[in-house]
Order: C-alpha cells, then structure tokens, then sequence
C-alpha cells in the first residue's frame, strides 16, 4: 500500500522536474538568441553567467508548486518539505553568488588592465573583487544560517549552547578572529586602495606583482614565478614597497664607477643616445651626475624612466651593458685602476 501510494506521486515530482528543465532550456536558447542580435554587452555575461543557478531554480519552484497536489503519506511528505525548503535556500544563495560574479566580469570587461596607464582600471578592479569575495562569504554564511534555522533542533540546539556554554563561544570567537581580522583587512584595502590588483611591490625584499586578492590572503607572483601568499592583515600592520600606487611610470637607475680622468660629459652623451634608440625609454626624465668621489674612482648616476616595472628592468639592464662597451672601447684607461707610488731606492 506503501509503494501504491508514493509511486504517482513520485512520478508527477519527476515529470514537473523535467518540465521545468525543458523550459528552462528553451527560455534560454530564446534569451540568447535576443542577446546575440542586439544586447546591451553585459547581457550575454549575465545570461551565461546564472544559465546553471536558474535551472536549478526552474527545477525548484516547478517542484514547490507541484508537491501540494501529490498526495503522499506523512513521513515521506514532511521529509520532502524540508528538502524542498533547503533546496530553495541553496538555490537562491546560489543566483545571489553568481550575480556577485557576473557584477565582476562586467567591470573587468570595461576596465583593461593590460593598458599602459592602468591606475584606474587597477583601483576598480581590486575593490570590485575584494568586494564580490567578501559577498561571497556572507552569502554562504547567510545561507547556511538559513538552512538551519529550518530544524526546530537546530535552534533548540543553538539557544542551548548559547545560554549553557559561553566558554565555548568565546573559543570560537577566538578561533574565528584571523578570519574576521582579514576579512575586515580586505574591506579597508578595498576601500583605501594600499594595494592593487597588477601593483608591483616589495615585501620583505621580494619583488613581484599582485596577481589575486582573496578574502584572506594576498597572492604576489614573484619575479622568478615563485607565489608568495601573504595574509591581507599584512598589508595594514607593515611597511610595503608600492612601485605603481600612483603611476605605472618608474625611474631607474645605474651606477657607473670609473677613473678620475673620464670625460663625464661624452659618457652623458652617450646615455642620450642609447635611450633615444630604445623603446624602453619613455622619453620623460634622464640624466648622468657625478655622486661620488674617493680615493680610487669616481661615481657616476645614471638616471632615466621607464613606462612600467619590466620597461625599467630591461632599460637598467641595457644602459648597464651599452655604457660598459662605451668605455671598454672609448676609454679603456679611464676604468677604475690603482695607483701606486714607488719611493725611490737607496744609493749605496
């Protein structure tokens, strides 16, 4: 009598599930052809980016309003109840999770950051990821609290532990403040803007390139590939090196040692030819002073800028080279040498 009993029902569950995934589908292939015509640029995003979240929701709310009109016996139906009721939660934390990322694609689609002047696409992009990551965590936060305040023992369970066992709140508090310190870093960074996604900085003598803010740490692509994963609390509580915070543009520099006799205005001459043969230069700031003399050699300042963090690089590396040849060839006794002085012998 079981079995008679929960078979139709069972069978009508299944064939609205299916309904509604069919629809849904159809829906789709409509929404998309529209958007392939003439859409705003964000539509398709939109579309494909809640095309997975929306089936399920299809797939719920097609089962919501079919389970009232299957009879089904007491146990068997209040269980389905609840699993259609979590259900619905999970499925509406999802679309609000997939909303927060289709918001980021479409900022990231109109501000590039691959450009030469990026500041501004930088700044947006830090605070819309930092933000959407932190969305997200609430939302599964949210979600899960929901979830189970629909067990009256669940909650009879919290507000027990709640009255009886402060101790163990206290624990969790503790256990939990390194997560809510970072999470509150991340608001602050994306708020005042520290760092930035693609900022080159320095930390603890390592140079390299932000490449992710995530909720709780920061990931640095070294120079050499190597990833440094850095908590974002870090950020707030220590000096970092930020070679990009209001500019891509950067100076370098290279020092150049050489004897007291070397004619220092040719070797100025020869650092405005070589940067005016390079595209590494962008053309806004050079000079070559004399910074340093003692008892061996003098020390000569090369300066100049660059358009980003690898344009100086490779510009110091070249200068470093070319102003070498130059003296090798030009000047080869104007190098730093020793010179001693032999006291006359005795005659005798």
């Amino acid at each position: 009598m079981f079995s008679s009993a929960v078979t139709p029902a069972i069978g009508a569950l299944i064939l609205a599930a299916l309904l509604a995934i069919a629809l849904h589908w159809l829906l789709w292939r409509v929404l998309e052809r529209v958007g392939r015509r003439k859409a705003p640029p964000f539509y398709m995003t939109l579309i494909q980016g809640v095309r997975r979240s929306t089936r399920w929701a299809a797939l719920a709310v097609a089962l919501l309003l079919a389970y009232p009109a299957v009879a089904l016996p007491a146990g068997p139906d209040q269980v389905l109840g609840e699993v259609l009721t979590l259900l619905t939660i999970a499925v509406v934390g999802w679309i609000l999770i997939d909303l927060s990322v289709v918001a980021t694609r479409v900022a990231a689609s109109r501000w590039n950051v691959g450009v030469a002047d990026n500041l501004r696409a930088r700044t947006i992009m830090t605070r819309a990821t930092v933000v959407q990551r932190i969305a997200v965590v609430l939302i599964l936060v949210i979600t899960a609290s929901v979830m189970l305040m629909t067990f009256p023992q669940a909650r009879a369970l919290g507000a027990s532990l709640l009255a009886s066992a402060g101790i163990v709140g206290l624990i969790a508090g503790l256990a939990a403040q390194p997560l809510l310190t970072n999470i509150i870093a991340g608001l602050q960074i994306a708020l005042t803007q520290p760092i930035r996604i693609d900022d080159v900085v320095v930390v603890n003598g390592d140079w390299g390139v932000v490449e992710e803010i995530d909720v709780a740490f920061v990931v640095i692509r070294v120079w050499d590939l190597r990833r440094l994963i850095v908590p974002l609390s870090y950020f707030l509580q220590n000096p970092v090196e930020n070679w990009t915070y209001k500019s891509a543009n950067l100076l370098g520099y290279i020092h150049i040692y050489a004897d007291y006799e070397v004619p220092v205005g040719e070797v100025r001459d020869e650092l405005r030819r070589i940067l005016e043969a390079t595209d590494l230069w962008d053309g806004q700031v050079w000079n070559l002073q004399v910074t340093q003399m003692d008892e061996r050699a003098v020390q000569m300042r090369a300066l100049f800028s660059a358009r980003d963090s690898s344009s100086r690089w490779n510009l110091m590396v070249l200068v470093r080279e070319e102003l070498l040849r130059f003296l090798q060839g030009a000047y080869p006794e104007r190098l730093p040498r020793e010179r001693v002085e032999l006291a006359p012998g005795r005659q005798g």
